[in-house]
C-alpha cells in the first residue's frame, strides 16, 4: 500500500483545495515562457527577481522553538550592453590588424631599411679605402685644398709645442715669484729681530716685493696669452679639422660609388643590370653634391681660419714680447701699461680663485 504524503507549507499541513490555491497564485505570478525566453537571449530581465529566505532562531537553553523570520530582497540585475565595443583597426591587403600592430611594424621596416643601407655604405667605404691603400683604385684628389689642409694640420703641430713651452715658462715662474714671496717675508722676519742689520734686510725686503708684483703681473700676461692660444688651437683650427674630417668621410663614399659604377657598366646590358646601374647613377650624384657641398665648406673655414690666426697671434705675441721686456728691464711702468693696453686685468688676491686673467 502506497501512504500519500499531505502537503505542508513551512511545516503546517495543508489540504489538497490550498495547496492547489497556492500553486495557482505562484504561477500567475512567475514570468511567462516568452519573457523567460527574451530574458535569457537579451540578458536584461523584465522583471525583478524576488528572492524570499526563512531565518530560523535557535533558543539557548534545553527549549527550542521554530520562529520563521521571513526576509525579502530585491535585486534588479544591470543590464548588459545593447552594442558590443568597437576595436579600430587597419585594413592590409585584406586583413584588419590593429592599429598599434601596424605602427609598430612600420618602425621595424624603418630601422631595418636604415641598419641595411647603413651596412652596405660601411662595406662600399671600407672596401674603397683597403684599395686605396694597397693602389689598386684611384682617389679623387683637390691638389689646392689637400695641401692647404695639410698645411693647416702642420701649423696645429707647431701651435701646440709652443703652447706647451709657454705654459712651462708659465708653471716655473710661478714657482719663482711663490720662492721670491717667501724669501722677502723671512728678510722682514730678520729686519725686526736684527737690529744691527735691520737695514739691509729691510732694502733686500722691499727688493722682492717689488720683484713680487711684477712678476704677478708678468705671470698675468703669460697666462693670458696661453689662454688665447688654447682656444685658438682647441676651438677654431678643431673645428675647422672637424669639418676637415666629414670632408674626407664624403670623398670616400663619393669614390666608393664612383668606381662601383665603373665596374657596373662593364656588365651586359640586361633589364637588372639597366636598373642597378640608374640606382647607382642616382646615389652618385648624391654623394657628388655632398662631396662638392663640404670641399666649399672647407675652403670657407680655411681661409677665414687663416685671416683669424693671423689677427690673434698678432696681438698676442706683442702682448708677450712688451710684457717679458718690460720685466726684465725693470720697468714697472711700461709692464702696467702693457696690461692696460691689451685690457688685462688682475684678479684681487681676496677673490676666490687665485689670480687668473679676464678680458
Amino acid at each position: 500500500m502506497e501512504s500519500s504524503i499531505p502537503a505542508s507549507m513551512n511545516g503546517v499541513p495543508m489540504d489538497d483545495d490550498e495547496f492547489e490555491r497556492n500553486l495557482k497564485e505562484i504561477m500567475e505570478d512567475g514570468p511567462t515562457l516568452s519573457d523567460s525566453s527574451n530574458t535569457v537571449q537579451s540578458g536584461s530581465p523584465q522583471k525583478s527577481v524576488t528572492m524570499t529566505q526563512s531565518a530560523h532562531g535557535l533558543s539557548e537553553g534545553n527549549t527550542t522553538s521554530s520562529n520563521q523570520m521571513p526576509m525579502s530582497q530585491s535585486l534588479n540585475l544591470p543590464s548588459a550592453p545593447t552594442q558590443p565595443p568597437v576595436i579600430k583597426s587597419q585594413s592590409l591587403n585584406g586583413d584588419f590588424v590593429p592599429k598599434s600592430t601596424t605602427t609598430m611594424s612600420q618602425s621595424a621596416q624603418n630601422k631595418l631599411e636604415q641598419v641595411k643601407n647603413w651596412s652596405i655604405n660601411t662595406y662600399k667605404c671600407t672596401k674603397q679605402l683597403l684599395s686605396e691603400k694597397l693602389g689598386k683604385s684611384s682617389r679623387t684628389v683637390d691638389l689646392e685644398l689637400e695641401a692647404q689642409i695639410e698645411v693647416l694640420r702642420d701649423t696645429k703641430r707647431k701651435y701646440e709645442n709652443i703652447l706647451r713651452l709657454s705654459r712651462s715658462l708659465a708653471n716655473n715662474f710661478s714657482q719663482v715669484v711663490q720662492t721670491q714671496r717667501a724669501l722677502g717675508e723671512a728678510f722682514s722676519e730678520q729686519a725686526q729681530r736684527s737690529a744691527e742689520l735691520q737695514d739691509e734686510f729691510t732694502y733686500n725686503c722691499e727688493t722682492q716685493r717689488a720683484l713680487v708684483r711684477n712678476g704677478e703681473t708678468l705671470l698675468g700676461a703669460m697666462t693670458f696669452f696661453t689662454s688665447s692660444v688654447n682656444t685658438l688651437i682647441s676651438k677654431t683650427m678643431d673645428d675647422t679639422l672637424l669639418t676637415v674630417k666629414n670632408y674626407e668621410a664624403s670623398r670616400l663614399e663619393f669614390d666608393a660609388y664612383r668606381v662601383d659604377l665603373e665596374h657596373q657598366s662593364m656588365a651586359p646590358k640586361d633589364s637588372a643590370n639597366v636598373g642597378k646601374t640608374e640606382e647607382l647613377k642616382r646615389k652618385l650624384e648624391e654623394h657628388k653634391q655632398k662631396y662638392d657641398k663640404l670641399r666649399a665648406d672647407v675652403a670657407i673655414k680655411l681661409k677665414f681660419l687663416d685671416e683669424n690666426r693671423i689677427k690673434v697671434m698678432h696681438k698676442q705675441l706683442l702682448l708677450f714680447h712688451n710684457a717679458i721686456s718690460a720685466y726684465f728691464s725693470g720697468n714697472q711702468s711700461a709692464l702696467e701699461a702693457t696690461l692696460k693696453q691689451f685690457n688685462i686685468k688682475l684678479k684681487s688676491p681676496n677673490s676666490d680663485q687665485p689670480s687668473w686673467l679676464e678680458q
